[in-house]
């Protein structure tokens, strides 16, 4: 019997604890979002191009509303104008005239609901993937996958990378950066695991070169977003700002960045 009265009141205690819990969340005035990364595809022409804007939303809210009718236009320091067009009410705008060349200095020029955002940009060149190593004894347990993607850093060129990994298995993109101040010149790779990948799982990896000021853009929004930098409900040390400005109203600040990369692509099958 005393078992039995025990047991009761430990099912007590779970149920009673099962309230539901409002979370009350100060909510700002919506922002402009710009994701305006124009990627250049290593040995194509690089003509079709696209950006998109959207507005920022509450944190529980699943969509975000896209920014209609804006006026979207790029031009480069040879004066040529690229215009992007919005097709239908997607918030997505193209172009398929854009002209990329490598280390030209491209503008970006935004008109929304009356308001005028800038950015500028160059142009960076990346080197192409040599191959890739796979370790199937990785992880602290020694049985998941690795995979190593080499490439050889220009020699007395300041080089900036970013990396994304995007694999066939129900998990978010692994993005990362790098620079080449002690890497200069010599063969270096990115590395990429997942706890899940098995044999036969597709894995697309993508190379960019980056700026300098997009790699220390990334830099900090990376380790923001890491297991170190705190859960969604901890307070951040600062709002990370992108390269884009709001010309008409300096403290309605856009987010978001303006990067133009040329990109290398490599779809691996893991075996």
């Amino acid at each position: 019997m005393k078992k039995s009265i025990y047991l009761l009141l430990v099912f007590s205690i779970f149920y009673t604890c099962e309230d539901v819990i409002d979370v009350d969340l100060n909510e700002a005035e919506p922002r402009l979002v710009i994701e305006a990364s124009i990627n250049w595809l290593k040995n194509t022409t690089g003509n079709e191009q696209s950006i998109k804007l959207s507005l920022s939303a509450p944190f529980f809210d699943d969509d975000t509303p896209p920014a209609n009718g804006a006026t979207v236009q790029i031009t480069d320091s040879n004066d040529n104008t690229f215009n992007f067009v919005e097709e239908g009410d997607t918030g997505i705008y193209r172009t398929n005239n854009f002209i990329p060349v490598i280390d030209r200095i491209y503008n970006l020029t935004i008109n929304y609901n009356g308001a005028i955002y800038t950015a500028s940009e160059t142009l960076k060149s990346v080197v192409p993937i040599e191959f890739v190593e796979q370790n199937n004894e990785g992880g602290f347990t020694g049985e998941d996958i690795e995979l190593k993607t080499y490439f050889t850093d220009p020699v007395d060129i300041d080089n900036f990378y970013f990396f994304e990994y995007i694999s066939d298995i129900p998990v978010v993109p692994t993005l990362d950066v790098l620079d080449d101040e002690f890497i200069d010149g010599n063969q270096i790779f990115a590395f990429y695991t997942e706890e899940d990948l098995e044999p036969g799982d597709e894995v697309i990896m993508r190379h960019f070169g980056v700026s300098e000021q997009f790699y220390e853009f990334m830099f900090i929004l990376l380790q923001q977003g890491s297991e170190q930098g705190g859960g969604p409900f901890e307070t951040q040390p600062a709002t990370v700002r992108g390269n884009c400005i709001n010309t008409t109203n300096s403290d309605n600040y856009p987010f978001g960045y303006f990067r133009l990369s040329e990109m290398v692509e490599l779809v691996y099958v893991v075996n």
